[in-house]
């Protein structure tokens, strides 16, 4: 069993779910008892969460290829040079449309760089808004002051934590180290409602470790479960589900 000072420093390791079961559970218990702890844990994992959030939006090929043309066609401002350094600025000059033009592909070419057109940038921007929306919504959960979380085993040794704010009426789930589903499938989330599964949202098919905030709100839910369902997702359950969870009380 270990001291309660050592249960003090383990609140970076339960947020990653690097816990041993038997630590888990004495960890848990120590949450119960210790808010600072508590605390602590939901403040880690709401970090984490924007972490594994955080998306880049990759340019279409057309937007190289008109960075390219403007390229081409757009007169370059010339530096302003001291007397000293003229010897050495017409060749600056000379290679600066092909230094500009090499920088700007390469970006373009990794999605480091956005050169924004008009409905493009209208378009990453409604993207990027979205994003941050879900993350702050799904971070406001983690981060609740009445937040409960529970962790536990899910099939081929995947772990899945559940975070429910009453405050709030709203629920997360983060999963680590699932299987994806098979093609043209996803997992679906689902309240229980007393034996009765309502929606609740679908995870990434390509994750095997995901931060949903679950849709809809808790209401008098007392677990979740999920199923493998068709992509887009079912209206009801189609399987058998592949984990249930109780909400933490």
């Amino acid at each position: 069993m270990s001291s309660t000072a050592e249960l003090h420093t383990l609140t970076g390791a339960y947020a990653l779910h690097a816990l041993a079961p038997d630590e888990r559970a004495e960890f848990e218990r120590h949450l119960e008892v210790c808010p600072a702890c508590a605390q602590e844990v939901r403040e880690l994992a709401a970090t984490t969460t924007r972490l594994g959030l955080a998306v880049a939006v990759t340019p279409p090929p057309e937007l190289k290829r008109q960075v390219l043309r403007r390229i081409a066609t757009e007169r370059q401002e010339p530096p302003k040079v001291t007397r000293e350094s003229r010897g050495t600025a017409a060749k600056g000059r000379a290679l600066s449309r092909f230094a500009l033009a090499a920088c700007l592909a390469a970006a373009a070419g990794f999605g480091g760089v956005a050169v924004w057109q008009h409905q493009e940038a209208q378009d990453a921007r409604a993207q990027a808004s979205a994003s941050q929306q879900r993350s702050e919504a799904l971070a406001a959960v983690l981060a609740a002051p009445d937040a409960k979380i529970r962790t536990g085993g899910l099939t081929d040794g995947a772990t899945g934590t559940v975070v429910v704010s009453r405050a709030q009426d709203k629920a997360a789930f983060i999963a680590s180290g699932m299987a994806k589903p098979p093609s043209g499938k996803v997992y679906q989330l689902w309240f229980n409602d007393d034996g009765t599964m309502r929606d609740a949202g679908l995870m990434d098919p390509s994750a095997t470790s995901d931060s949903v905030l679950m849709a809809g709100s808790v209401g008098a839910a007392s677990g979740m479960g999920i199923t493998v369902e068709p992509a887009g997702g079912s209206p009801q359950p189609t399987s058998d589900p592949v984990a249930l969870m109780n909400f933490p009380t």
